[in-house]
């Protein structure tokens, strides 16, 4: 039964082959007995699932369908759920329980997902490899030595290790897709604002959005679909029609036009990464695309524009956290600045301290200009980079990572090298723009991703792209050893 992707459980739902609380029932038990090794959830569910999994018979036996109804998921610990933990990483709020619902995770619940949990995570989002964690890191199942991806890395070691078929995930910049390529997954980052991101707790307002981690771009749309739409409750959540992302995977690729930026195959990247890159172009080419060179001349000023503009939001979305209506509080505090003082030393670790100072640096009186002024400057041309080049193709296509994972604490004394293992994706993020990661082979046992963009609501196109991939290759297929 964990063997089996969204798609075909929902089949499996409908043929009546097993009921959705049988299903809980094994995956549960698989993650108790699997994720010690993995660290992959921070909160279980188990009463609230098999709840969610018999109201989900019940719903099917009256005669309902659905594609999610009795499909077994988990939430990265960063959207709300009503009294449940939700803690974002983080000791600041190890004691929190949220009073309502997320959109997301209230969208999913109506069309009959069953909450297995809450993944581990980054903490508050921040970070490229999942050990910022107030719980601890959390271990890639391909090699427990190295790093899963951040900030969505529960999440993804979750869904590659079989514990479950989808999560769900959030992307500000490569979360979603970075994890993806790191444990074999498919990711998708939707376009900004196409996916509420109301009770999901903020890293960087402009930059945050949730999505699918699944193993198959058919599960991505399954799950996307249940998630996108518009909400009155989130200023940023355009109104936009959703359409039917599963209606759209098999159409053909003949003449696709997919644009490939010379500025990726820069002396960053590992070569090997590079030849499973022109691999699978030459894949896509056999099903009929069209490739074309392009140029992203402002990519280069991406990381340092990116490392402004969101540790600059960061610092004002982490100010309510200061001990006073909710989260951790100081023992004893002498007065309101020693209460202030303490409570965020001791709640925040050192990679959000080290993001919140930056930018409040950046955005004070003598450097707001030089600084937070000019990286949104830098942020435009990013995105007019891409209108240009969307005018001559209809997608783009690059690495998704330039290395594979590394090992577990390798990057920890050197923040800057873990960022610039950001830079294919967050391009995208800056721009607002959706894209995708799926599997594309293995680089010392270690899986690889290629990243598709496209134009803003073109998630659709992604998919199809990816679906028609996959049916021509195996990469998504394989598991690791040992799950």
């Amino acid at each position: 039964m964990h063997q089996m992707t969204l798609a075909e459980i929902a089949r499996g739902l409908a043929d009546k082959k097993f009921s959705s609380e049988e299903l809980t029932k094994v995956l549960l038990a698989r993650i108790t007995q699997l994720d010690p090794q993995l660290n992959s959830f921070i909160s279980l569910t188990e009463e609230l699932a098999l709840e969610q999994a018999k109201a989900a018979d019940a719903r099917r036996a009256n005669g309902e369908s659905g594609a999610l109804l009795g499909a077994p998921i988990a939430h990265k610990d960063l959207f709300c759920t009503q009294g449940i933990r939700t803690s974002c990483g983080s000791k600041m709020l190890d004691n929190f329980k949220a009073p309502y619902d997320a959109t997301v995770v209230a969208k999913l619940a109506a069309a009959g997902a069953v909450t297995l949990g809450k993944t581990n995570m980054d903490e508050f989002a921040m970070g490229s490899a999942n050990e910022s964690s107030w719980y601890g890191a959390v271990k890639n199942p391909w090699n427990l030595e190295h790093v899963p991806g951040g900030s969505s890395g529960g999440s993804a070691a979750a869904v590659a290790a079989r514990l479950l078929p989808a999560a769900t995930a959030t992307d500000t910049g490569g979360s979603i897709r970075q994890p993806a390529a790191f444990t074999n997954l498919t990711g998708l980052k939707p376009t900004y604002g196409r996916v509420s991101r109301w009770g999901m707790i903020a890293y960087a307002s402009s930059l945050d959005q949730g999505g699918p981690l699944a193993r198959t771009a058919e599960d991505c749309a399954i799950l996307l679909q249940g998630m996108a739409g518009f909400d009155q409750n989130d200023s940023t959540s355009i109104d936009e029609p959703v359409p039917d992302y599963s209606a759209s995977l098999g159409q053909s690729l003949q003449g696709l036009r997919i644009g490939v930026p010379k500025e990726y195959f820069s002396a960053g990247l590992d070569p090997r990464i590079a030849d499973l890159i022109q691999n699978s172009i030459k894949e896509l080419q056999k099903l009929g695309a069209v490739i074309k060179e392009i140029s992203l001349p402002n990519m280069q000023h991406a990381i340092p524009a990116y490392y402004v503009i969101a540790p600059a939001e960061a610092s004002s979305n982490l100010s309510r956290f200061d001990g006073v209506r909710f989260g951790h509080r100081c023992e004893n505090p002498e007065n309101l600045i020693d209460l202030y003082k303490r409570s965020r030393g001791e709640g925040f670790g050192p990679e959000v301290q080290r993001r919140i100072m930056v930018g409040a640096y950046a955005l004070s009186a003598g450097y707001y200009d030089a600084y937070y002024l000019k990286a949104q400057k830098i942020r435009r041309l990013v995105k007019n980079d891409f209108m240009a080049a969307f005018n001559e193709v209809d997608i783009i296509l690059g690495p998704t990572t330039p290395n594979p994972a590394w090992k577990l604490g390798a990057k920890n004394s050197d923040p800057v090298a873990a960022y610039l293992e950001d830079v294919y994706t967050i391009t995208a993020n800056l721009a607002g723009l959706p894209g995708l990661s799926m599997p594309a082979g293995f680089v010392d046992g270690l899986p690889v991703g290629v990243q598709l963009l496209a134009p803003y609501f073109q998630e659709g196109r992604l998919l199809n792209v990816a679906h028609q991939y996959q049916l021509n290759t195996d990469w998504h297929t394989r598991t690791p050893t040992g799950f």
